[in-house]
């Protein structure tokens, strides 16, 4: 479901006491924890369980990795569940969504949906029209299911398929 500018409202029952926020320097060790949980355990349609696809896939997930992409103004947001990181998420101001993981313990709760339309928002907030990703095949579904569309050949990335993928968007007037 949307609403009228577009942007994802597609979820429904959010734990209470979800709170969605910029990451900080002192966040890095539990975002590298959900990012490398989330590709190991629930992406297995993607990388197959090989151990190469997966080491190749989170080497850049590290905590030393994560602070630099902070430090040089990346927007890395995160969700907390319950005062726990629970999903990781990351944008451009281009227009590129660059990140959205969710911990495997906090899967089917809403959390990856209300995180997405977060940064939907942010991206429209700052004059973005249309935002773009590379949806992962375990991905794909979700995104679909929240107004984006495919827009574009899949591409290989280390043996794994990147699928690219747009939504437009819209804030109100």
């Amino acid at each position: 479901m949307q609403n009228k500018r577009g942007i994802s409202q597609a979820f429904s029952e959010v734990p209470k006491d979800l709170v969605l926020r910029r990451a900080s320097v002192f966040d890095v060790f539990d975002l590298s924890r959900v990012l490398i949980r989330s590709i190991a355990l629930l992406c297995e349609i993607d990388h197959q369980g090989d151990p190469e696809k997966i080491a190749l896939w989170t080497a850049n997930k590290d905590p030393a990795t994560i602070r630099g992409w902070i430090e040089a103004g990346s927007q890395i947001w995160l969700a907390e569940n319950g005062g726990r990181v629970a999903a990781v998420g990351g944008l451009f101001e281009t227009g590129r969504i660059s990140l959205l993981y969710v911990d495997p313990a906090h899967t089917g709760q809403g959390i990856g949906s209300a995180l997405l339309n977060r940064l939907e928002h942010e991206l429209a907030s700052v004059g973005c029209k249309e935002a773009q990703l590379e949806a992962t095949r375990t991905a794909r579904e979700f995104y679909l299911a929240r107004g984006w569309q495919d827009s574009g050949q899949s591409q290989e990335w280390n043996g794994i398929p990147q699928l690219p993928m747009r939504k437009s968007l819209h804030l109100a007037d």
